[in-house]
């Protein structure tokens, strides 16, 4: 059933490439390694996913979910708030109702495919890769190396890529031996800038600022690395605007967003790139 899924979405991928494909990447985890041993219950933030793809379809894309393992992903049931959709119940229906058809998070029967499967496909299959918030980036997606790949692939095509708060701290993937570096910045041990395509690169993600005042969400825990942190000591010029407003930062290739309040409007700016 899977392989059959699989393979009608790839399908599909050919079929429609003439009107463009969008590769959604997420993390499969479902909790976040908080300091002291502590984790905290987390996953993609509803509407900085649901409200890219909605705006992706309508534009006629299709669009493709990936995992690292190509398993189902998990949102974060702290996110299904109204106030994230700017206070519209009508919009906050619909993006769920859509998420309910794709079948995105069932276990067993979701769409999404591996990293590992993405490149078999070929990368060239794809035209923009976008990488939605939620705490649960801070997880993985920082340093997988499958991602990474693919990431400098978009990179070296100039294709567009577009990250939304916690998810832009992928980016972090593509450092050599990501893993060992974020380790070292999540214990606190200072760095020299490591070798980064996106060294020097404009971008923004979810403040320290905005970390503060949302630290409710971690039960009381502390997170190991804020975006903002991660990103600085890597070498990008960090952009940030008053919390909880809409930011959008473009450069080159990439398209980042602030925070939920923006993951429409990086949507947007990366079908009007597309074009």
């Amino acid at each position: 059933m899977k392989k059959t899924l699989i393979a009608g979405l790839l399908a599909a991928a050919t079929q429609f490439a003439h009107a463009g494909t969008v590769l959604v990447v997420l993390s499969d985890q479902d909790q976040l390694d908080l300091k002291d041993g502590k984790v905290m219950q987390t996953g993609f933030f509803l509407n900085e996913l649901m409200e890219p793809v909605q705006a992706f379809i309508a534009a006629g894309h299709t669009v493709v979910f990936a995992t690292p393992r190509g398993k189902a992903p998990s949102a974060d049931q702290k996110s299904d708030d109204v106030n994230f959709w700017g206070g519209n119940e009508q919009a906050r229906q619909e993006s769920k109702a859509l998420l309910a058809t794709l079948r995105l998070t069932a276990k067993g029967a979701s769409p999404a495919i591996s990293l590992a499967q993405v490149k078999k496909a070929g990368y060239d299959k794809f035209d923009a890769v976008f990488v939605p918030g939620g705490h649960i980036p801070m997880q993985d997606l920082l340093k997988d190396k499958n991602l990474g790949e693919l990431l400098a692939s978009f990179h070296n095509e100039g294709k567009v890529t577009g990250l939304t708060c916690h998810g832009t701290i992928a980016l972090l993937s593509t450092i050599p031996d990501a893993r060992g570096y974020v380790g070292k910045l999540e214990a606190g041990q200072r760095q020299q800038p490591p070798q980064w395509i996106y060294q020097g690169y404009k971008m923004t993600a979810f403040t320290n600022e905005e970390e503060e005042q949302a630290k409710g969400f971690l039960n009381g825990g502390q997170m190991k690395l804020f975006p903002q942190d991660g990103l600085t000591a890597a070498g990008a010029q960090f952009v940030e605007a008053r919390p909880w407003s809409e930011n959008v930062v473009q450069d080159r290739e990439l398209i980042s967003g602030q925070n939920p309040q923006s993951a429409r409007a990086v949507a947007l700016a990366m079908l009007k790139k597309m074009r």
